[in-house]
């Protein structure tokens, strides 16, 4: 399964939103959308769903135009959309029934989701009696609920704990393995680099960078190597000028020529207590900024 949007344009009034964007996310993959706010990344995950249609461009499944009446769409808003004086079980059901499934196994598969995320105690219970993350939880079953073939994730872990932001990891891993199209938006670049295999980073309605993250990664010059020692000291004396720190306090260091980081490295673990070393890769973070410092 794959999803592709094609040279898509959008304007409101006189304002120009989207610029020819391109996109292609693939099943049993994770899709990163990133951009800084005004970036045109929800009015891009609006056409996609056929919320409003673009002015001009192209969104096909299968390479075949995107036939709306046939597909599944899971969405996990930024802004939560539930019913804070609802019972739970009632919304839920509600909304798997408003995607297409039938009373009896919209509660039966609601129950299973509920006792999935350790909710089942809530199930009768008010939304607005609940805390922030398991609000969240409540709020995935309803992007989840009806099996979508395409699920996409606006800032999913914002407000969760470690313990919820893992169970949350892990049910998202699994939507991935089912060959689901599941695609990211945050700015929470920790989750994006653990999940996503593709990337598009947007800026002024135009994507200014897409493709694997890995290859984009491996694509920056490999002159500087990361290290980690309790030696750090002894090292820098030794190296001098080649010498810098990380935000984290690992030692960086660049190398006069590419071609000298084998003999670098041995050089470091025969004369040094070496914890880690590695060539040093920009994170996605580091990425994100570079293409988005300037707004277009």
């Amino acid at each position: 399964m794959e999803l592709t949007l094609t040279d898509i344009y959008k304007s409101f009034g006189q304002k120009e939103v989207l610029k020819g964007i391109s996109l292609r996310a693939a099943g049993g993959k994770a899709f990163g959308l990133l951009g800084r706010n005004g970036a045109g990344k929800t009015t891009t995950i609006r056409i996609m769903m056929n919320v409003f249609s673009a002015d001009s461009g192209q969104v096909c499944l299968d390479g075949k135009p995107a036939d709306y009446s046939k597909i599944r769409f899971g969405y996990l808003p930024e802004e939560r959309g539930l019913y804070p004086k609802k019972k739970i079980i009632d919304q839920l059901t509600y909304f798997a029934e408003l995607n297409g499934m039938k009373h009896k196994n919209a509660v039966r598969t609601v129950d299973a989701w509920l006792e999935k995320l350790g909710m089942q105690e809530h199930r009768n219970k008010r939304l607005d009696t609940l805390s922030k993350g398991n609000q969240q939880k409540i709020q995935l079953i309803t992007a989840l609920a009806h099996d979508p073939q395409i699920v996409i994730l606006d800032e999913p872990f914002s407000g969760l704990d470690p313990v919820n932001a893992m169970l949350l990891e892990d049910v998202v891993k699994e939507e991935i393995q089912k060959g689901k199209i599941v695609l990211f938006s945050s700015h929470q670049m920790n989750y994006i680099e653990e999940f996503c295999d593709e990337i598009a980073i947007l800026n002024g309605g135009k994507v200014v960078l897409s493709g694997n993250l890995a290859d984009i990664k491996r694509a920056y010059p490999r002159n500087k190597l990361i290290v980690r020692s309790l030696q750090t000291a002894e090292i820098e004396k030794q190296f001098a000028a080649q010498c810098s720190r990380t935000e984290d306090g690992a030692l960086l260091l660049a190398l006069r020529d590419p071609n000298e980081k084998a003999q670098t490295m041995q050089a470091l673990t025969e004369q040094f207590d070496i914890d880690e070393i590695k060539v040093f890769e920009p994170s996605l973070n580091d990425i994100f900024v570079q293409y988005t410092k300037e707004q277009i």
